[in-house]
């Protein structure tokens, strides 16, 4: 029977966001020597052989009550919608800032938790509506340096990492909404792991993996961390979701994009040559500032 636990819960959810906060910004200075798709394929290869290992070590995988029953739909669901957004999310950083990317994705949890109230039950009040459209008002005012460009379509690369991290976000609300089904009736990792094999072969024949004999140290430690990240953050999210409230998880989350426009202005500023930092001005933090108040009050709901 499930139980809410946000002792457990809450210190996953941030490890999660610290970890996603990060992700953007090693990516972005891998993308110069590694192209998108194979970064995705080693992220996936490497988090299936650690995982797989240790996994089937200890004889805790149990692959197959995953395909048995009305689970089969939720897994095809859940391991389409993390593979797409795996692949949107890195492709979408080649055209837009890593800061711009995450604002973005805050639709993600948003999407997660308008999914919940539609098919988990849950109730959707007058503040989980302002929440909705201070998001709404938030995306307006972050990208108000460049809102006339896009409007007009005369930057289309951003224009297409624009489309690619809602495509992302999209995709992961699917995930998330499925694997919340999935964890009721099995272990977390059981999923995760079938997610890290179906990516290893879905993207091998478009990869490029001996680009990565080309590395230097930087590179290698930049292509690790990504892997370690994938492991650790989606490991960290599915034993939140199975302890703690969608909604709950969704508002710790909200804490992402700042945490990640803090650290790229921290970066760009101390590393000029690794990553370009989104342009902002006040009205751009204020729509930064906007996004996450209206996901946090979305994601609470009735609660404190």
């Amino acid at each position: 029977m499930y139980q809410s636990n946000w002792r457990v819960g809450l210190p996953l959810a941030l490890t999660t966001a610290f970890l996603w906060a990060l992700l953007p910004i090693a990516m972005k200075g891998l993308i110069a020597d590694m192209d998108s798709t194979t970064i995705t394929w080693y992220r996936f290869f490497g988090a299936a052989l650690f995982a797989g290992t240790w996994y089937g070590w200890r004889r805790e995988l149990q692959l197959g009550n995953l395909f048995r029953g009305r689970l089969l739909p939720y897994t095809l669901l859940a391991v389409g919608g993390l593979l797409t957004n795996y692949i949107a999310y890195a492709t979408g950083l080649n055209y837009i800032t890593p800061g711009a990317l995450q604002v973005l994705i805050q639709l993600a949890p948003l999407l997660l938790l308008i999914m919940s109230v539609i098919w988990l039950g849950e109730r959707f009040s007058p503040r989980q509506w302002l929440g909705v459209g201070l998001v709404c008002v938030g995306l307006a005012l972050f990208f108000n340096l460049r809102l006339q460009d896009l409007l007009k379509g005369e930057d289309r690369e951003y224009l297409l990492g624009v489309g690619l991290a809602v495509i992302a976000a999209i995709t992961w609300a699917v995930y998330g909404l499925y694997q919340k089904k999935i964890v009721a009736e099995s272990r977390p990792h059981n999923l995760l792991m079938l997610i890290y094999l179906a990516g290893t072969l879905c993207f091998l024949p478009v990869a490029k993996p001996a680009v990565s004999l080309h590395l230097d140290t930087l590179g290698w430690s930049l292509l690790l961390f990504l892997t370690a990240n994938t492991l650790i953050a989606y490991g960290a999210f599915a034993k939140a979701m199975a302890s703690w409230e969608a909604s709950r998880v969704s508002a710790t989350l909200a804490l992402v994009p700042l945490l990640t426009l803090a650290l790229s202005s921290v970066i760009s500023a101390l590393w000029p040559g690794y990553i370009e930092a989104e342009p902002m001005n006040w009205i751009s933090w204020v729509g930064a500032f906007s996004v996450v108040t209206g996901s946090l009050l979305a994601a609470i709901g009735r609660g404190r």
